[in-house]
């Protein structure tokens, strides 16, 4: 069922152009933008995923992954069909890429009253948009994080990053802590492998965190696409350097999937190699993610490095942690407990 878009103008001869994310598609009548989900209905922008959640389950808040974010609480996960990217390595590509091939957008009819009503039965202390890239379920989201605020649950958005600057102003003070995906340092990688462009996602970034959002980051660690020592050092560098040595890198590990078969799995020397770069770097958190019993997924006191959280996959325990604060020497831990 087609819903009234928001974040869009028209233009001459019945074009009008998307504002949501960055790549401002224009589009002809008739025609959908490169998410596949946004249409030009005679001149109105409409999209086609407002009522229909294709993907909706409780996690734990460290899948997303979250670690300094109400770490050990539930959250109520939701996507819909559809994303701006095209990524060859894609995870979840039936979903994601679904709406591209023209077939009919499928789910589960929802409302954000649904949503948020099942999210307190279920007893989750958030709502997270995730599966999919949320971006293109801006409307959904915006409607169902402004209700779920005022029953006092917090937003989570994980996204690739590439909204639009007026898109990141309308969720500021909806959206309680975002993971990115900062696929790359390499913008060659963004605009081959994920359609996309590197600068708007590092420009998002910094706007995310200026506008006082909990930013965790993500990078999917590729052997031989986007691994190079350099280019880890540059990522490293900005996080540090840029949005602040108090935001989490979480480094995961490869499995082939979707278009990228032939590429082999990550081995762990080269995920342990980045964590150095970024501990070099001066970043405080970097975690090892998708290799379920590694040493490198526990939190440790910046300070005393005693350990404070350990994890195993998805399970926490804490070991060091009172009201956000190291038990031993009484450093702050950055996030929200």
């Amino acid at each position: 069922m087609l819903h009234p878009a928001r974040l869009w103008k028209p233009l001459k001869d019945g074009k009008v152009q998307c504002r949501l994310c960055s790549h401002f598609c224009i589009i002809d009548e008739q025609a959908h933008g490169k998410c596949g989900v946004r249409q030009n209905v005679d001149g109105q922008l409409m999209t086609r995923t407002y009522e229909l959640v294709a993907a909706l389950n409780v996690d734990p808040v460290e899948k997303k992954p979250l670690y300094h974010f109400l770490p050990g609480t539930d959250t109520f996960s939701l996507g819909t069909q559809g994303c701006n990217f095209g990524c060859t390595f894609c995870q979840n590509a039936s979903l994601s890429q679904h709406p591209k091939t023209g077939r009919e957008i499928t789910g589960q009819r929802v409302t954000p009253e649904i949503l948020v009503e099942a999210t307190i039965a279920h007893k989750c202390e958030s709502i997270s948009y995730t599966y999919s890239e949320p971006t293109i379920f801006f409307e959904l989201m915006q409607d169902t994080a402004r209700l779920a605020h005022s029953k006092g649950l917090k937003n989570i958005m994980v996204s690739n990053g590439f909204q639009s600057p007026d898109c990141i102003e309308e969720l500021t003070g909806l959206i309680d802590a975002a993971n990115i995906d900062l696929k790359a340092f390499n913008d060659d990688f963004y605009r081959n492998t994920c359609g996309g462009r590197l600068n708007p996602v590092l420009d998002n970034l910094k706007h995310m965190k200026k506008n006082g959002w909990w930013v965790e980051v993500t990078t999917l660690l590729i052997p031989g696409k986007n691994d190079s020592p350099d280019e880890l050092k540059q990522l490293a560098a900005f996080i540090a350097d840029e949005l602040g040595r108090e935001v989490p890198w979480h480094i995961s590990r490869f499995h082939p999937d979707y278009k990228m078969q032939d590429c082999p799995v990550t081995p762990m020397e080269a995920l342990q190699k980045a964590r150095k770069t970024g501990t070099n770097a001066g970043l405080e958190y970097v975690y090892i993610g998708n290799v379920p019993g590694n040493d490198n997924s526990a939190t440790l006191c910046p300070d005393c490095k005693k350990e404070l959280v350990k994890r195993f996959g998805f399970e926490m325990t804490n070991v060091g942690l009172a009201d956000g604060m190291c038990k031993y020497c009484g450093c702050k831990i950055n996030g929200v407990f």
